[in-house]
């Protein structure tokens, strides 16, 4: 068996020659001496963790309004009282459980105690338990199988709600989105669509496809970020790390069942073969990502300077003259809306939808909460006033979303017009782009960070950086309910998720900040050692403890 990263075994060690059970016992074994090791602690920490959510998300999690098999597994008792309460408790118990692991394996992996190999395995790990969850965290799993069902049954999502379509599928959809039309692209409708094609409305089933059908954003996550770390200069451990086995986004998005998850990976997976100089593959894979949701899209325009810096480079190695700038966008630009154009309008036809879905985008403003700055602005300004003005907040709302979307405009243009002299500035205008996005928009969820988080780990990070986005990363776990509800007007809570955030930042210098126990980590001498790729274009770095978990 061959583990990513690492060398074909040879001939004599591959299975069906008589060394085969030699090289499995050695993969055994380096697997018993990873797990003996504090990182094989974290791993195994981790998973306890994700098997605590699945089980405590059967009664407390973002569950069906009604549940017959928990009634025929005489389980339903979870779901209230003391059960309920149990339930609660055991998901959060999981969720710190993998916010203690993933720091711990953060402070290896800064150390450069652990290796690529050990976490690209951690991340399966982790992630299998959650596979048979329930929603967790949010509902809209479910607003995704309806809106699968409407274009099934022959109504067109871009134009009607899910409210047209009684049945299973819409008794579980928040009351908000009920009569929202689908905000997402053509190939989120033809999943959803698919999947409620062989499941019907069996919502159990149609979860489980559904789960199945992110994964690839996953793999192509694990794959595009070590490469991305290494073209851009960052670690290709700190960016598996962060980007991929981070609480927020496994949790959100493989427990929430997010199409952030499909869009992220395809995104990140098109600038990665962007750099590598694949510049129609690159367009391709993000236009499938656009198709996926529409915030892939604003990876493009930045490819574009991308290829345009390649074919520059290609013309002076070719002792040619280069292009005029402007004719040379006017083709790089003219190829990529090709490119792009055919495999949007294909989606779209075998989709039998149209455009409809950009109208359905502005369905965001019906989320208020403190995670946008246009919704923090409207709150300071009624809660400051109101007393003498009378000002109510949807008024007040409507100015500051107006006045952050122009900001946001103007911001956008000019961050795309200074990222184009190179590689480097292309990618960072991607991510403060995404940022500024998310900031500004009218609003804002935990697992749209996610957007900015997959660029942001590929640049090299000082310790305090990743500090901060490990704080940053806690907190979004935790201000929001298991069933879906935002717990961030409630104080007690948000007082919770902020000195959570703190200690988990703290951690990653830290070992045992708050001395809960009398005898501090040991150091442990690496089982094994591997080479790993240079992350920075003059240095080589090495990683330790490469097994398969």
């Amino acid at each position: 068996m061959t583990l990513p990263g690492e060398e074909p075994a040879p001939m004599s060690a591959r299975p069906g020659t008589l060394d085969s059970s030699v090289d499995r016992r050695s993969w055994l074994r380096a697997s018993s001496d990873y797990l003996r090791t504090p990182e094989g602690h974290a791993t195994i920490l981790g998973f306890v963790g994700a098997l605590m959510l699945t089980f405590g998300g059967f009664g407390a999690g973002s569950v069906r309004r009604y549940d017959p098999l928990l009634e025929d597994m005489r389980l339903s008792w979870l779901r209230f009282g003391h059960g309920y309460a149990l339930s609660t408790l055991i998901i959060w118990g999981g969720v710190l459980a993998m916010i203690i692991a993933w720091v711990r394996l953060g402070r290896s992996a800064i150390k450069g105690n652990v290796g690529l190999n050990a976490l690209s395995w951690t991340v399966p790990v982790w992630t299998a338990p959650m596979l048979f969850a329930v929603p967790m965290f949010s509902r809209d799993a479910y607003s995704y199988l309806a809106q699968g069902a409407l274009l099934r049954d022959g109504f067109d999502p871009y134009a009607v709600g899910p409210v047209v379509n009684p049945g299973i599928l819409l008794d579980n959809v928040s009351n908000v989105w009920t009569t929202t039309t689908a905000p997402y692209g053509p190939i989120s409708l033809l999943l959803g669509a698919g999947i409620t094609t062989i499941t019907g409305d069996n919502v159990i089933a149609g979860t489980l496809l559904l789960r199945l059908t992110m994964l690839p954003g996953l793999m192509l996550l694990v794959w595009a970020l070590p490469r991305l770390a290494r073209q851009l200069g960052g670690r290709p451990t700190i960016a598996v790390w962060l980007a991929v086995l981070n609480p927020l986004v496994l949790i959100h998005l493989i427990g929430g069942v997010h199409n952030e998850l499909l869009m992220v990976g395809l995104m990140v997976a098109g600038i990665t073969v962007a750099l590598d100089r694949r510049h129609v593959a690159a367009v391709a894979i993000v236009a499938v990502g656009v198709a996926v949701k529409a915030m892939a899209a604003i990876a493009l325009p930045f490819i574009v300077w991308i290829w345009m810096i390649h074919e520059r480079e290609r013309a002076l190695a070719e002792d040619r003259e280069p292009a005029t700038p402007l004719a040379l966008f006017v083709r790089t630009a003219g190829a990529g809306v090709a490119v792009f154009g055919t495999i949007f309008a294909a989606a779209s036809a075998v989709a039998g939808v149209g455009l409809g879905w950009l109208t359905a985008l502005s369905g965001s403003a019906k989320i208020v909460n403190w995670l946008s700055l246009p919704t923090i602005m409207a709150h300071i300004v009624t809660v400051g006033t109101g007393w003498f003005t009378g000002l109510r907040l949807e008024p007040v709302l409507d100015v500051t979303r107006t006045i952050c979307a122009v900001v946001l405009v103007g911001l956008l243009v000019w961050i795309w017009w200074r990222s184009r002299k190179t590689e480097r500035d292309a990618v960072m205008g991607i991510l403060l782009a995404l940022v500024a996005i998310v900031i500004l928009s009218p609003a804002a969820l935990p697992w749209y960070y996610s957007w900015p988080l997959a660029i942001a780990a590929g640049f090299a990070m000082s310790t305090r950086t990743l500090q901060i986005l490990v704080g940053l990363s806690t907190w979004l776990m935790l201000v929001f309910q298991p069933d879906g509800s935002i717990g961030l007007y409630t104080f007690f809570h948000v007082a919770l998720a902020v000195v959570a955030a703190i200690v988990a930042a703290v951690s990653v210098r830290t070992v045992d900040p708050l001395r809960l126990r009398s005898v501090s980590e040991k150091t442990h001498a690496p089982t094994e050692q591997i080479a790993e790729q240079p992350t920075q274009a003059t240095q080589a770095t090495s990683e330790r403890h490469s097994s398969p978990l």
